[in-house]
């Protein structure tokens, strides 16, 4: 059995990144990916301006440790990345007593895509072109 994800899309908001006590970093970001819409008949069709009709989803990344410590560093919104991982789903019972439920990718490998807006992306590794 396998469980093996491959997102390629735009960061949507500035990484947030943590310490555990037992000093695991840990980041989180969001990435949007796309595909066309397709209408009742299946078929994709275009907007007003002639563009095609695109449905996004936005989806939940974590990055560990030295993953998540390049990440929170180089990483930044609009950023296009291309993300390695796996999904993994978690239950939980919240402050009323009712169960919730969660979906995220947990990432083993991020590869930047475009370069970042931010300064600090100086020293990024190479993107492979």
């Amino acid at each position: 059995m396998t469980n093996i994800t491959l997102l390629v899309g735009r960061v949507t908001r500035e990484p947030e990144s943590r310490d555990t006590n037992g000093g695991t970093t840990v980041t989180n970001l969001s990435v949007v990916t796309d595909r066309p819409a397709r209408n009742s008949e299946g078929k994709t069709y275009k907007d007003d301006n002639g563009y095609t009709v695109k449905d996004s989803e936005f989806h939940r990344v974590t990055c560990f440790n030295g993953l998540g410590k390049n990440v929170a560093q180089y990483c930044t919104k609009g950023q296009m990345v291309s993300i390695e991982g796996r999904i993994h789903y978690t239950q939980w019972e919240d402050g009323e007593g009712i169960k919730r439920y969660g979906c995220e990718i947990l990432a083993d490998k991020v590869d930047f895509l475009t370069r970042g807006a931010s300064q600090d992306n100086k020293g990024a590794p190479d993107i492979d072109e």
